[in-house]
């Protein structure tokens, strides 16, 4: 079983037990079993772990992957209005375009209270031994409110 799968059948897992649980504390407090009270919080607690894996897999995106664009790390992120992406020395020209649009498509929508983004591809480019000036090799500007 992929974790995908896994991830999709927590909430029904944890349900169920969660249901045997609820079941087995109703039967524990009609022949009042000594042990009622500690079994209550396990059937809380099994179908907490159901509702809130259930809402991880509604809030869960996978990320958009586009032809031809490469991985990029994010290396500054203001929160609001400017994403800052770092490139290689050996990457290439077509993959700017491409990966601008990976990096834009990966943002959480509604995330940023609607404001035109700037996502910016910058590469270092060696001044000296030790002094590198950044290079802007792509930039797109985004809006992205709630679909």
């Amino acid at each position: 079983m992929s974790f995908f799968e896994l991830l999709e059948n927590t909430p029904k897992i944890f349900g169920f037990f969660g249901i045997f649980l609820l079941i087995f504390t109703l039967v524990a407090f009609i022949f009042n079993f000594g042990f009622k009270f500690r079994i209550v919080g396990a059937t809380i607690f099994s179908l907490l772990l159901s509702l809130s894996s259930w809402a991880f897999i509604q809030s869960y995106n996978e990320n958009v992957v586009i032809e031809g664009a490469k991985y990029l790390p994010i290396v500054y992120d203001n929160g609001f209005d400017l994403v800052i992406a770092k490139a290689e020395d050996n990457f290439k020209e077509e993959s700017i375009k491409p990966t601008l649009e990976q990096l834009s498509e990966n943002l959480k929508k509604g995330s940023r209270s609607g404001a035109n983004i700037k996502i910016k591809i910058r590469k270092l480019e060696k001044i000296s031994d030790d002094v590198s000036k950044p290079v802007i090799i792509g930039e797109i500007q985004n809006n992205v409110k709630m679909n």
